[in-house]
């Protein structure tokens, strides 16, 4: 195993913790905020503290240099400051750490430069813009238009790589660079109007669910079995929450706050984002760790309750329904937590790959 590779990782999931505490104190509970920052910090945890640094940690890994760990530190450190309130040092150094993950994504499309290597540095670049914006005083809704386009253009840049292998026709990248456009397009609108640019970003979000439905090799992958069919159900189910949270986009695009806005960001991050941490940290894992992660049957369950509890959650913001969103949302947690218990407990049972 890896232990260099350890303290960072570390680091990422004590953010994640943190950020789950903090979701869990605006959900409603009356429970400590340990420190007072913390429950406002709940976004810039997730988003900039858990996957910036995981993913700017597989980055790092896949560039090979050492200056490419900054990334991964800066977005850690700038999470863990901005949580303690030391403000404006923790947007300055998870700025940083953008900018680190945007130039290693750049140096790899000067390496290997293809569609789906320019997608993942336009992915690194959203989530700089939208750190930017942040830091000098945009509106959180308004950045988090652009932190959304950073996660999901890393996955539909990840994913169309994989769809290489189906060698599909060239309408299938053509179509997938206008639906990236039109992402890109509702991502700056939005820093001038956002009800407009949300519903344009909504769209976007429509068309590259409907793309991956049609395109994504995860179809062809159910039929396969064990571990293929685990995954294929993971990405297939993510998509799914892609395209309900454009809908909403597109209908409650002006709402900065609320049940509403709450459905539309969490059917974002947990049902389409999470559902693709689900699925692909069979392969993310081993490759951080160099250590094995084994497929297990028993991974159904945190992937189930995942969209179960997503489900009751959504409801609840919708109908509204007060208990169904706040043991939604709670039980959304238990999940993570489930799916961590399950990860670490699988690592434990197999000795160590080559690093």
């Amino acid at each position: 195993m890896r232990v260099d590779r350890l303290p960072l990782l570390a680091l990422s999931i004590g953010l994640l913790l943190a950020a789950l505490w903090a979701g869990l104190i605006r959900l409603g509970w009356a429970w400590p905020p340990l420190v007072a920052p913390l429950p406002m910090a709940h976004g810039p945890l997730m988003v900039g503290g858990f996957l910036g640094t995981v993913i700017g940690l597989e980055r790092a890994i896949a560039l090979g240099r050492r200056w490419g760990y900054s990334a991964p530190l800066f977005a850690g450190l700038g999470a863990l400051l901005t949580a303690l309130g030391i403000v404006p040092w923790g947007p300055l150094i998870l700025a940083l750490g953008s900018l680190g993950l945007a130039a290693t994504t750049i140096v790899v499309v000067r390496i290997h430069p293809a569609t789906h290597t320019i997608v993942l540095a336009l992915a690194a670049t959203t989530w700089l813009v939208g750190n930017l914006l942040w830091l000098f005083g945009q509106m959180i809704p308004q950045v988090v238009v652009w932190w959304i386009g950073f996660l999901v253009l890393t996955i539909a840049g990840e994913r169309l790589e994989l769809s290489r292998f189906l060698r599909p026709p060239a309408w299938v990248r053509w179509t997938f660079v206008a639906v990236v456009a039109v992402m890109l397009a509702g991502m700056a609108l939005a820093a001038v109007s956002y009800p407009l640019g949300m519903r344009v970003s909504g769209l976007g979000w429509l068309l590259l669910a409907a793309w991956l439905l049609r395109v994504d090799i995860a179809r062809r992958r159910v039929r396969v079995g064990g571990q293929a069919r685990f995954m294929a159900l993971a990405l297939l189910a993510g998509y799914f929450w892609l395209g309900a949270a454009g809908i909403m986009a597109m209908i409650y695009g002006g709402i900065m706050a609320g049940p509403r806005y709450d459905a539309l960001l969490h059917s974002v991050f947990l049902g389409f984002v999470l559902s693709m941490i689900f699925a692909h940290a069979l392969i993310i894992f081993p490759v951080v760790l160099g250590a094995a992660l084994p497929y297990h049957p028993r991974f159904y369950v945190h992937l189930g309750l995942l969209h179960a509890t997503l489900v009751l959650r959504v409801a609840g913001d919708l109908l509204p329904w007060w208990p169904g969103r706040l043991w939604g949302g709670t039980l959304n947690v238990i999940v993570v937590l489930l799916f961590l218990a399950n990860t670490v407990t699988s690592l434990r049972r197999r000795p160590s790959l080559p690093a």
